[in-house]
């Protein structure tokens, strides 16, 4: 029996954060909106779970901080999500001595402390020049897309002449350039090039350049690059998105796996046993763009692929450290670097690529219930409990297909903890709380295991390589869904997710810029 078609205005493809952005604003605006999600909650990526049996802390199970989201798009749709600055930037035990000395920036500062007192200056600076171009270029992520040329005369004139040298750094050589020549010492070139490799697999010199386009979105969030803990977890987000967009009227239909979508704007899914079909004028597809090609029935095409690592640890308490100058409040205060010089990144890309897991692996933690400790129960508050959250770099997803699901994250996790025991005073096995079942409470999380539960296309966090916010040259701005950055090859679909132009991390842009184009059509 042929399923009764009905109608909408717009139907939305996946019920990410993005996909509730684009739904509250098409909503606000008066249009019929339906979301279509797979799973049986929305958010996507940007869930909290209670990860370990028995134990009650809700973790933020993926993303887990929030640098990208405007204030003008909480601001527009009346979204209740508060954001807690962390009280440090980052503290980085030398592995050279075994993490017996770190360098802490952020209030108070401790170049000295690992021989890099010269730099302290040149790595302000370097920030600081930064700032010129992103505080200009933050503000477009949410307008039409400019050109290169008219973006690049547009930061130039606002800017001055420590604008034009950045662009030329940032946007036309690689960054490892510009970072190896505004500072000597290894470990803080190490801090420096992170932002540069975050989910993110290529090498510093890399004439390509998508290492510099990751560098750019990890600094201009807001301007500043400031990245911060949401309160109650990453769920909240996403929980208050929703109630937005169904506030404004959006229906949102969990348990719906859409199996198929036409080019007329004809989406056929399965909910409750059932098939249906929903006829839209405007389709957004918050899914990677090599999920909507399979649900046009098209080729596929080619997507960088995911290069991380995530691992969720509940502790006793924090660990102890071997630098007894700094506290493990301090340390974990903000992120924290574990084998991350500059001549250790390169090591491990190479290491990777050919085949092997990096040893030892770049990781960074962060600690949620340090700078909020809501998502933690009472009863564990007061026992001094708290989360970190490891991130491994260099670990692309051919490593992660390499062998059988659970022995591919055994060692995965295996790697983690062993990179990051190289740098404390005691393993942190020692301080891992058990579930009610007895097994250590650590949770990791693959690039595998992104693609089979988030339909993450080879594991990548973006939906795809970034790509830089403006358009080139010869790109056509002619319709109103390129001019947003959102357009596909069928002027009824459009992409709202992170895979479309500006889009990556939780941000919101590319729901809100997909709204944008479909209000301006």
């Amino acid at each position: 029996m042929t399923p009764q078609r009905t109608h909408s205005d717009v139907v939305v493809v996946g019920g990410g954060h993005n996909g509730l952005v684009a739904a509250a604003y098409l909503a606000r605006a008066g249009r019929r909106v339906q979301v279509l999600e797979r799973l049986d909650h929305v958010g996507g990526a940007a869930v909290s779970a209670h990860a370990f049996e028995g134990v009650d802390a809700r973790l933020s199970r993926y993303s887990y901080l929030v640098s990208l989201l405007p204030r003008s798009i909480i601001d527009d749709l009346g979204v209740r999500v508060r954001l807690s600055r962390r009280r440090f930037s980052s503290y980085t035990p030398d592995p050279s001595d075994g993490g017996r000395t770190g360098l802490l920036i952020g209030p108070t500062s401790t170049f000295g402390a690992v021989g890099a007192g010269a730099d302290e200056a040149g790595f302000d600076d370097f920030y600081r020049r930064c700032r010129a171009v992103t505080s200009r270029l933050w503000p477009t992520m949410i307008e039409p897309l400019r050109s290169r040329s008219e973006t690049l005369r547009a930061v130039v004139a606002d800017g001055g002449d420590d604008a034009g040298a950045v662009w030329r750094s940032v946007f036309e050589r690689p960054i490892g350039e510009a970072i190896t020549a505004a500072v000597a010492n290894d470990l803080v070139r190490g801090v420096m090039a992170t932002d540069a490799l975050i989910g993110t697999f290529a090498r510093l010199d890399d004439e390509s350049l998508r290492q510099n386009v990751c560098f750019l979105y990890h600094l201009i969030g807001g301007g500043t690059g400031d990245w911060d803990v949401p309160v109650g977890g990453m769920g909240a987000v996403s929980g208050a998105l929703a109630a937005a967009a169904t506030g404004f009227g959006a229906e949102i239909v969990t348990g719906a796996e859409v199996y198929a979508i036409e080019p007329d704007g004809e989406v056929r899914y399965r909910h409750n046993d059932s098939e249906h079909r929903v006829a839209a004028h405007h389709v957004l597809a918050n899914v990677t763009p090599a999920v909507l090609a399979r649900l046009l029935g098209e080729d596929e095409p080619d997507l960088a692929p995911g290069a991380q690592v995530k691992v969720n640890l509940m502790l006793r308490r924090l660990p102890r450290l071997r630098d007894e100058t700094v506290t493990p409040e301090q340390a974990f205060g903000g992120t924290f670097h574990i084998n991350e010089t500059f001549t250790q990144l390169g090591d491990a890309y190479r290491q990777a690529a050919h085949g092997a897991v990096p040893d030892p692996l770049p990781c960074e933690i962060y600690c949620h219930s340090l700078a909020d400790p809501t998502i933690l129960s009472d009863s564990l508050r007061a026992a001094g409990a708290h989360t970190l959250t490891v991130f491994g770099l260099h670990t692309p997803h051919s490593l992660a297909t390499s062998g059988t699901p659970d022995r591919v994250r055994d060692d995965l996790t295996s790697a983690v903890l062993t990179s990051l025991n190289s740098v404390l005073a005691e393993p942190v096995q020692d301080v891992l709380m058990e579930d009610s079942s007895g097994r250590l409470c650590i949770e990791a999380k693959t690039t595998s295991d992104l693609e089979d539960s988030l339909g993450m296309t080879n594991g990548n966090i973006f939906h795809g390589a970034l790509t830089w916010p403006f358009a080139e040259d010869d790109e056509p701005l002619t319709t109103s869904a390129q001019r947003w950055g959102v357009a596909t090859a069928h002027d009824r679909i459009l992409l709202c997710g992170s895979g479309s132009r500006r889009g990556g991390a939780v941000s919101g842009i590319g729901g809100h810029n997909a709204a944008m184009a479909v209000l301006e059509g």
